[in-house]
This record gives structure tokens, sequence and C-alpha cells, in this order.
């Protein structure tokens, strides 16, 4: 039946562990066969290496016979990463066990990862008929689904399988989503509003309507639009209530926010997704006896369980309480959170309890428990490694993630500024160059190799060219600007160089772009004004290694005036550290 694809949308794999051979695997030679690759398989999960384990599994499907060989491998392919390899596999069930609505939506998923926008929309047309008169609703059910999935190839799919419907407001709604999940939110505007048009009294795509005018940067606009529908009524819908928080939250309004939200409980006291707003909200203002009170109960009610264990781990771990930090990051193991929580606990461990080896065996372990997150582990390694200053066994572990996510830009970069703290210069700079190739419009690429050129090399003409590319497609990222900045700095032009990195600065206040501004504001004669400046940044970051060396360089002898502690996570304690998510408005209980 068609309908039968909808229950595997959702289908929860099973954990990979050890396979029971069925007798039709071993009954002849291929089967023999067969069960060696499996075994191998078994091996290289155990020794880490997986792409050789996703390569065994897809072996053993294809000369096996049995049915769930090929499911298993097409499954470990998926939960690896390893698409291509799952691409096999799914093949090879569907020679086995034919066009089931099972084999249909793991043919899609894969298909869509690898970005087969025209292959992922046959299977689904094959199980929606263009006849059924909710046919159109159909394919809102798509968007749990979809959301899991790259945003951009999922947008560009939704937007193909809704073309027929253009007149169905629950079409319009599905593409806005995806549409506002891309990023597009001229796209999302314009199909919401259709939508609205046709169900005028229909809620949800209001809601949308209004996250995008947030996404096109019209927070005015967006909490404008909510406060109208919300109004004065008390009893207003709580959906509006919480978008219209959110909102608050986005334009800096916390107390608004918060009052949203009590109001929301004063009505719906049991409602979970708004204890857990008020929880992050407490937390951002810092009320963090308040905070932790609300996530206990938001633990106890056993909804948003990940969102409440990394909340909860957050607080221990800025009151230093780092043995219960450990604990509960540790049970993230699912959600936007766990790989976070995963790498911030082992580094805990190995900087703040000085065992490292029980920080990688708790990777390990995590990555044998929870094979999706296998090639994240390894990266994590890498950057624990690399914290504790240990690079080479830390590029030996960016080698094997570069090996197993080689279109993972951020991997390549990582490799490329481990060799440069390493002082293999050349070997970065091609690693930086390699980026630029494979991602020539990424910003972040072009700037980490401009950057480097200007900071570490004299290609200063090279360097600013491809600083101003990156601010063309980020034209208001500080990282950028700070660049600019520098090249003015390394070229001479130290007025344009200061414009530059005040702007940078007051956007974003990181030591690394004080130390220039203390550097610029030095070779201008501005020498009180540097002094000044740095002794401000080293009270917001002591630890800064940069600002020390600013301070040696050009105030040899002096001390830090060191005025108030750093609550701020070292960078030592976090090799990548990460800003607490802000939460998802359409959070659903787990």
């Amino acid at each position: 039946m068609r309908s039968q694809l909808w229950r595997h949308i959702g289908l929860t794999w099973l954990a990979i562990g050890c396979i029971s051979l069925a007798p039709a695997v071993l009954a002849d030679d291929d089967g023999i066969e067969a069960a060696g690759h499996l075994i191998e398989a078994e091996n290289a999960l155990n020794a880490g290496d997986y792409l050789k384990a996703a390569t065994e599994y897809q072996r053993a499907a294809e000369l096996s016979n049995d049915v769930q060989v090929a499911k298993q491998a097409t499954e470990v392919g998926m939960r690896l990463g390893f698409n291509e390899q799952a691409l096999a596999s799914v093949k090879r069930w569907r020679e086995l066990a034919g066009n089931t609505d099972e084999v249909r939506s793991y043919h899609m998923r894969i298909q869509l990862r690898l970005g087969n926008i025209k292959k992922a929309r046959k299977e689904i047309e094959a199980v929606i008929d263009p006849d059924d008169e909710y046919a159109d609703r159909r394919l809102m059910q798509l968007l749990p689904l979809l959301s899991d999935e790259d945003p951009q190839y999922s947008d560009q799919l939704m937007r193909q399988l809704t073309k027929p419907y253009k007149d169905s407001a629950e079409a319009n709604f599905a593409t806005a989503v995806m549409a506002l999940q891309a990023g597009d939110a001229e796209w999302a505007l314009d199909k919401s509003a259709k939508a609205i048009e046709i169900k005028p009294d229909w809620l949800r795509p209001k809601l949308v309507h209004a996250r995008a005018l947030l996404l096109d940067g019209q927070v005015d606009a967006a909490t404008d639009y909510m406060a109208r529908i919300v109004g004065d009524d008390p009893h207003a819908d709580p959906d509006s209530r919480m978008e219209l928080a959110l909102m608050y939250l986005t334009a800096g309004r916390d107390d608004d926010a918060l009052s949203q939200v009590n109001q929301i409980l004063l009505e719906q006291p049991a409602r979970t997704d708004a204890l857990r707003l008020m929880a992050i909200i407490n937390f951002r203002l810092a009320n963090l006896d308040v905070a932790e009170d609300d996530f206990n109960d938001l633990l106890a009610s056993g909804d948003f369980t990940m969102d409440a264990l990394f909340y909860l781990a957050r607080i221990a771990d800025y009151r230093k309480d780092f043995e219960r930090a450990i604990r509960l990051y540790s049970q993230v193991r699912s959600g936007q959170n766990t790989v976070y929580s995963q790498r911030r606990a082992a580094a805990i461990v190995a900087l703040e309890l000085d065992d490292a080896d029980d920080a990688m065996h708790r990777l390990e372990t995590f990555a044998d428990r929870n094979p999706e997150y296998a090639v994240d582990m390894v990266l994590a390694k890498a950057q624990l490694l690399a914290a504790m200053d240990r690079y080479d066994e830390a590029l030996k572990y960016f080698e094997k993630a570069y090996a197993f996510r080689p279109d993972d830009e951020g991997v390549a970069l990582g490799r490329a500024e481990l060799m440069l703290r390493m002082g293999r210069l050349d070997d970065a700079i091609a690693g930086y160059r390699e980026a630029v190739k494979q991602w020539p419009e990424s910003a972040t690429s072009l700037n980490a190799l401009g950057y480097t050129l200007a900071d570490r090399t004299d290609k200063f003409r090279e360097a600013e060219k491809l600083i101003k590319k990156a601010l063309k497609y980020e034209p208001g990222n500080s990282a950028i600007i700070d660049s600019l900045g520098w090249v003015y700095y390394k070229t001479g032009r130290y007025e344009e160089a200061l414009e530059q990195l005040e702007i940078a600065y007051a956007d974003f206040p990181d030591h690394e772009v004080a130390s220039h501004i203390v550097d610029t504001l030095f070779v201008l004669g501005r020498v009180d004004d540097a002094l000044e400046f740095l002794a401000e940044a080293e009270a917001v970051t002591p630890k800064s290694d940069l600002l020390a060396d600013v301070r040696e360089r050009r105030f040899p002898g002096t001390e830090a005036a060191i005025v108030a502690e750093d609550v701020s996570e070292d960078d030592d304690a976090d090799p990548e550290p990460e800003s607490a998510p802000e939460p998802a408005a359409d959070a659903t209980p787990e």
C-alpha cells in the first residue's frame, strides 16, 4: 500500500552490533564469502576503520541472498555517512525484496543525501498518487523527514514536488517551511503569504511568515507581526505567544519573552515546550538557580530530555562542578547538542581532571555505542589531542577524519589549521588552497587562506583579494572584517586598518581582534590608548596568549592588571568553543 511509506519514514534503526548470521547466508559459497565480509566489517568497526566497515558490509550484501544482510548494510552505510556504499547496498536490497515502501524510503533518503534530487523525487512520486485528493497534504508529512537532511537539497526537492499544487495552502506552506530551513527568506515569505491568502484562518503559515521576516533581518517587523496576531487577548493562541516570545528573544528583549512564556504557563501549566523556553531564557539571563529548577522540572516531565541534560551540564560546567558536568554531558546522546556535549565532557576529563586516557576512552566508547556519531568522535579526538598540544597524534586523527569525510569543509580547514599550529606553513597553505578550490564560494575557506597569507607571508595582494571576495559572500562577518583590517595593517594603511578592526570588535569583542587593535594603535603613536585598550581586553580574557604576546612585544616589563575573573570557557578547555544553541521554535517532545 502507498500509505505504508510513511511508517518507514520515521524508522528507528537498530544499533550496529554483532550480527547473527542466518543459516541462509551460509547456504552456499557466496554465502560463506559474504559471512567473511561481515566478520571483516565487524573487525573494522571495532578498529575504528569506518569506511572499510561500510565497504565490507556492502560486499557482503552483494554476495548474500539474505534480505536482512542487504538491509543491515544499507543502515550501516547511512548511519556512518558513507552514502555511496549505502546506495549500492540499498540497490541490492531492492533486487532481493522488490520495491517495498521501506526500500523506497531508504533509497529516497540516500539519493537526497547525494544531491540526486530527480531520483529522490521519483521515489516519493511512486507512492503519492497525483489523483489522490489529499496528495498535497501528504507532502506535509514529509517535513519531519526532510528537516533531518541537507536543507538545500530538501528545499529543492520540496519545490519540485509542490509544483502541481500551486493553489494548495498545504503545498505552499510545506514549500515555505523548507525554504526557511534552507535560508531563503524571500521564497519563504512569498510561499507563506500565498498559503495565508488561500487559508486566511490557518495559523501555521502565519508563524512561518513571521520567522521568514526574522530571517530576512526584519526583526521589528516580525515582532510587530506576531504581536498583532496575539493582540491584547490574555487567552490568545499559545502557539502564537510562543512565536512572539521567540521573536522577543531574538530581539534581545528577554524580559518580554519571559512575560509571554509565563502567560502560556498560566493558561497551560503542563505545556513542556513553554517550560523549556522559560528555562532557556532564565539561563540566558544568568538566573542559574531558577534555570536549574526549571530544567530539573523539564527532566522530570520526560519531554525534551536531551535539552534539559545539556543545559544542566552547562550550568554545572559554569560553576566548575566538573564531576556533575561530565555526568550530565555524557548522557546527551541525541539532538543538536550531542557532539558538543561529548567533546566538552572529554575536554573536562583531559584538561581539568588530567586524565587524557579516560577522555579518549570516553569518546571511543560513545562512538561504539552510537555509530552515527562515529566520525564526529574521530574528529573530537583530533581536536582534543590538538588542545593538549599532542599535534602528531592529532594529525593522524585529522587525516582519518579527512579520509572519511573528504567533502566536509570543517574537517579540511581543521586539518590545515593544525598544520599551521605545527609550524608546517607550506602544508597549511596548501590545505587552505585546496579548500578554496573545493569550496570557491565559501567565505570561511577564502578568509582562512587570505588571513594566513596576510599574517604569515608577504603575499598581501593575494590575501586582500581573497578577503574582499569573502566579504562579498558574508559582508557583515566580523572575523572577515578583522582579516581585512589586518591586511591593511600589514601593508601600512594603519588608519584604514583601525577603522575596520574597530568595526569588527564592536560586533565581536574577541581577544584576537583586540590584539590587532593594540598593535595598530601602537604604530599610530597612540601608545597610551593602546595600553588602556590592552588592559580592558585582558580584563575580559585574562588567559589570552595573544594578549600576553602583544604586551610582551609592545610593553615589555609591564604586567597585566587583571580586574575581572574570566568566566568564559577557555580555548584550551574546548578545542572548538561553541555558544549555547538557541532554542528551536518547532522542537517537539522526544
